[in-house]
């Protein structure tokens, strides 16, 4: 009797399936990458008109203060540019950004020194701008990481396209931490100094400017003598800063 012999079945190639779910998933990324862009944009769009309310660092400290058992502790007054010292802001462009005026967002000068001398081992400030900074302290979190740095340069480009030099300086010194649980030039006018931030003297400006790489570390009143060497380093610059034209 013939034996009926049946061809065997071949697998069917799984190409199209990895081809689909990889479709799939290009497609899925894409449409995360443009709301991203979307939302993005939009936020930048709206904090150049209204205050920004808080920032992630400030969330971040009242967790770790909760967490630690200790007060939380907030205080943060957004005042218009005008109504901040232009001590204070040359203060910062002294202590923290000479080039402010000048450069789009990065400067690469500042940015290469930092690389070489952390190369060498040596612990001076980051190259970061204030343009950068502010990107960092209302959009992101704090730390390194590749990912941090690459949205802190996307950041910074959008705000410098949509905000302009002067929206950049008045978010910056309405944001940044200026003591423990303090934000923004008028909270820490009125911590440090008990006055407005209008009425900062050159010096109380530098006192200020000179606790920024560490303020909750730092005291920008009966300081160390760190501090007021500091200090009197950024009042001689500050002589040299000129007219503030943003």
């Amino acid at each position: 009797m013939a034996t009926k012999i049946t061809p065997r079945r071949s697998k069917q190639p799984v190409k199209k399936d990895t081809t689909s779910f990889m479709s799939k998933l290009s497609r899925f990324l894409f449409k995360i990458l443009l709301w991203f862009i979307g939302l993005s944009i939009f936020f930048v769009v709206l904090f150049k008109f209204l205050p920004v309310p808080f920032t992630p660092l400030m969330v971040i400290r009242a967790i770790e203060n909760k967490a630690a058992g200790k007060e939380v502790y907030f205080s943060h007054d957004w005042e218009p540019l005008e109504n901040i010292s232009v001590n204070l802001q040359k203060a910062v462009i002294a202590s923290e950004d000479g080039t402010f005026l000048k450069h789009n967002g990065f400067d690469f000068t500042a940015m290469q020194k930092a690389y070489k001398s952390n190369e060498r081992g040596r612990k001076i400030k980051g190259g970061s701008t204030i343009s950068q900074q502010t990107a960092k302290n209302v959009f992101l979190w704090q730390g390194r990481s590749y990912l941090r740095k690459g949205l802190e340069a996307y950041f910074t480009v959008l705000i410098e396209t949509i905000w302009g030099k002067k929206r950049i300086m008045e978010v910056y010194l309405n944001s940044i931490e200026m003591g423990d649980g303090v934000y923004g030039a008028q909270a820490a006018a009125e911590h440090w100094y008990r006055k407005e931030a209008a009425n900062l003297t050159p010096q109380q400006a530098a006192g200020i400017a000179a606790i920024l790489p560490n303020p909750r570390k730092y005291k920008a009143t009966s300081s160390s003598s760190y501090i007021n060497n500091r200090k009197s380093k950024i009042v001689r610059i500050m002589r040299h800063v000129g007219k503030l034209e943003y």
